[in-house]
C-alpha cells in the first residue's frame, strides 16, 4: 500500500495496515535512520515501503558502505516481545497519539505505550528532579503531585529514583505517566519494578526505544524531550547546576512550555539549578496553586476540573495579614506551608506579605523553608 505525500511538516496519515506498521519500524530502526530524517524520507518518498527501498542507493551516494537496512527479522521480534508485554504501538497521526507531541519538530513518529492510552487526552504537568534529593525535595514533591492530582492534573515523570519516583507513587490514583529512557518493557532502576507495574494498571508508561533496549547515558536527554512536550508546564522540584533535569528545562522553553522551580537554600547543591532557573526567569513555585496560576488562563479554562464549591473566606487585609504572622511565629521555626494553613489563606495571598516582613527584618528564613521571628 502506498501512502499519500503530504506537504506539511510532519506525515499526518498513520499506517493503517499491519504490512504498512511493519514498515514504519523497519525504517525508523535503520542505521542513521532518527525521527527528522523518517519524516523526511517519507515526504519525499510517499510510503515506508518506497523509502526502505531507496536507503541502500542513498547511503552509498553519501558515501556509507555496506549500508543495510534493518532486517526484517529484528521487527517480528520487537513485535513479539511488545505482545508478550501487552504493548500498543502509537504511530504520528493517529487518534491515540499524543496531541501535545505532534508539532514538535522532532516528534516520535512511533511510541509504545502499555497502560491506559486514553490518560494522554488529559492535562499533563511534568515534575523533574534530583535522583539523590533531600528529605524535604522528596515531600515537596509528593505535595505538589498530590494537590495537582486532585485539581485533575496527570503528573510526567521519568521514573528515576529521587523527585520522579515521589511524584509518580504520589499521583498513582489520580493519573500518572512514566516516560522510559529504556525499552518500555525495561524497568530501570530495578527498584521501581513494583511502581512501574502499578503505573501499568492505572497510568502509563511510554517509550521511543525498541523493545528490550536497556537505557544508555545517551538515551535520557532525548527521552527528556518527550516528558517535556507531553506537559503544558515543566516543574523543576530539586536539581543541581549540571542535570538532566535541566536539560528537560531547555526542551520545554524550546517548546513553548512553563518552567517552574521549587526555590532551595544557596549552599544546598541540589538546588542549586532550581535556584538559577528561578534568577533566570522560571516561576518560583511554593504550592500546586503556583503551578495553576502559571498556565496560560486559555488553558487552565479549558481544561478546568468541577469541582464541590466550597464556602469562600473574605480576604484578609495586608495589615491584619502582618498581624497573625507576627501572633503566629516565635523563635522556634516552622514550615512556611504550615503557616500557610494555619492561617488558612492563600500562598498568593501571604508570599508578597512574608517578603515585605522579610525586608524589614521582622522574619528570618530558615533552612528547609522554615520561618521564625527574627531575634
Amino acid at each position: 500500500m502506498t501512502e499519500e505525500q503530504h506537504s506539511s511538516y510532519h506525515p499526518t496519515l498513520p499506517p493503517t495496515t499491519e504490512e504498512d506498521r511493519f514498515s514504519w519500524l523497519r525504517l525508523l530502526r535503520s542505521r542513521k535512520v532518527g525521527p527528522a530524517t523518517f519524516r523526511r524520507l517519507l515526504r519525499e518518498h510517499g510510503s515506508a515501503q518506497n523509502a526502505l527501498a531507496a536507503l541502500p542507493e542513498m547511503a552509498r551516494a553519501a558515501g556509507i558502505k555496506g549500508y543495510e537496512i534493518c532486517p526484517p527479522g529484528v521487527i517480528e521480534a520487537e513485535l513479539k516481545a511488545a505482545k508478550a508485554a501487552n504493548a500498543q504501538l502509537l504511530c504520528l497521526g493517529s487518534a491515540d497519539f499524543p496531541e501535545a507531541l505532534i508539532d514538535l519538530s522532532d516528534a516520535p513518529p512511533m511510541l509504545w505505550a502499555i497502560g491506559d492510552v486514553s490518560i494522554l487526552r488529559r492535562r499533563c504537568i511534568a515534575m523533574v528532579g534530583a535522583r539523590n534529593c533531600s528529605s524535604l525535595g522528596a515531600r515537596m514533591a509528593r505535595g505538589l503531585a498530590t494537590d495537582l492530582g486532585k485539581q485533575g492534573y496527570v503528573i510526567v515523570s521519568g521514573l528515576a529514583r529521587g523527585i520522579d519516583t515521589s511524584a509518580h507513587l504520589a499521583a498513582l490514583e489520580t493519573g500518572t505517566v512514566a516516560v522510559m529512557a529504556g525499552g518500555v518493557d525495561v524497568v530501570y532502576p530495578a527498584e521501581n519494578t513494583d511502581l512501574a507495574r502499578d503505573i501499568a494498571k492505572s497510568g502509563l508508561r511510554l517509550s521511543e526505544q525498541p523493545m528490550g533496549v536497556t537505557p544508555q547515558a545517551r538515551h535520557f536527554p532525548r527521552r527528556n524531550r518527550i516528558i517535556s512536550g507531553l506537559a503544558q508546564a515543566v516543574v523543576v522540584v530539586e536539581a543541581a547546576a549540571k542535570s538532566g533535569s535541566l536539560i528537560t528545562a531547555r526542551d520545554a522553553l524550546d517548546q513553548g512550555r512553563e518552567v517552574l522551580a521549587v526555590p532551595g537554600h544557596p549552599f544546598d547543591a541540589r538546588a542549586a539549578g532550581c535556584n538559577l532557573l528561578i534568577r533566570d526567569g522560571a516561576t518560583l513555585v511554593r504550592s500546586a496553586e503556583d503551578v495553576i496560576e502559571a498556565l496560560p488562563k486559555q488553558q487552565t479554562e479549558l481544561f478546568k476540573t468541577p469541582s464541590p464549591a466550597a464556602p469562600s473566606k473574605p480576604a484578609q487585609s495586608e495589615a491584619a495579614l502582618h498581624r497573625e504572622i507576627l501572633a503566629r511565629l516565635g523563635p522556634s521555626p516552622i514550615a512556611e506551608d504550615q503557616l500557610i494553613r494555619d492561617i488558612a489563606a492563600s500562598a498568593g495571598e501571604i508570599g508578597p506579605v512574608l517578603v515585605d516582613l522579610e525586608l524589614d527584618g521582622r522574619i528570618q528564613r530558615q533552612p528547609g523553608g522554615l520561618l521564625s521571628l527574627s531575634a
